[in-house]
């Protein structure tokens, strides 16, 4: 058991949240529990989510996806209501971490995806930024673009929208978990073989097409479950506490 302070600060230490200007606050967004034994993760704190931490007894639930994005409605109201509700009644922290947890070295979600395929990392999607939400590198052998999708699909449970741009085979790649296919530009311009993200936007296929680069959208859930677990498995080792991920599955 370790106290909620001590985890909040050791986390908040080590994703290093005070250098990110971020879309919503990072670490405790919701307090709960003073002592924390069991750890629920999670890529969203959606109401599902809540509800299985809740039955799996978890004192704190650690998600990517938390709440307060800039710009949303600041009424508790609906949805919002409800989920805040369910948090209090049941002392449940929620602990997110965005743009942190993208970019962490070690447990980000982008490393963490690149150690799931097996790629080798060779630097920063944009080069020369500390603080660089992508990767890019080589995957361990050169291979078609239907065979990266193949990978993807394969690792991720997921079949990837696959845009093909060229017909040689793929080896220098970029990637951005999430909603980032709108680096596909940055990728463009470090001349890599193909772009890995999780969402597409109407625009990017054109991208693709015209500018000779290979496009995947994997899945913006499926390629951000990684860094959340690694996250959760290294704090149970910190401190002797519980871990369990719960997935819950969206198709986008």
């Amino acid at each position: 058991m370790v106290d909620r302070n001590t985890l909040v600060g050791y986390c908040n230490k080590l994703l290093a949240t005070d250098a990110f200007h971020d879309y919503c606050p990072n670490g405790l967004q919701v307090e709960g529990a003073q002592q924390v034994q069991r750890i629920v993760t999670g890529v969203t704190a959606s109401q599902d989510l809540l509800d299985a931490a809740v039955a799996a007894q978890a004192d704190l639930l650690l998600v990517h996806h938390g709440y307060f994005w800039k710009g949303e409605p600041a009424a508790i109201t609906g949805i919002k209501q409800r989920r805040l509700k369910t948090l209090l009644t049941n002392d449940l922290n929620l602990l997110a971490y965005h743009l942190p947890l993208d970019v962490h070295p070690e447990l980000g979600n982008n490393v963490q995806l690149a150690k799931l395929l097996g790629w080798q990392i060779t630097g920063p999607l944009e080069v020369g930024n500390p603080r660089s939400v992508g990767l890019q590198g080589e995957l361990p052998a050169a291979q078609s673009g239907e065979q990266l999708a193949q990978a993807l699909a394969s690792a991720l449970g997921r079949e990837p929208l696959f845009i093909a741009g060229h017909q040689r085979l793929v080896k220098r790649i970029a990637w951005c978990t999430g909603a980032a296919q709108g680096y596909i530009d940055k990728a463009i311009a470090l001349g890599v073989d193909a772009f890995v993200t999780g969402e597409v936007s109407e625009p990017t296929v054109h991208a693709a097409r015209e500018n000779g680069i290979n496009f995947y959208a994997a899945g913006h859930h499926a390629t951000e479950r990684y860094g959340v677990q690694a996250l959760g498995e290294h704090l149970a080792q910190q401190f002797g506490v519980e871990h369990r991920f719960i997935d819950m599955d969206n198709p986008v």
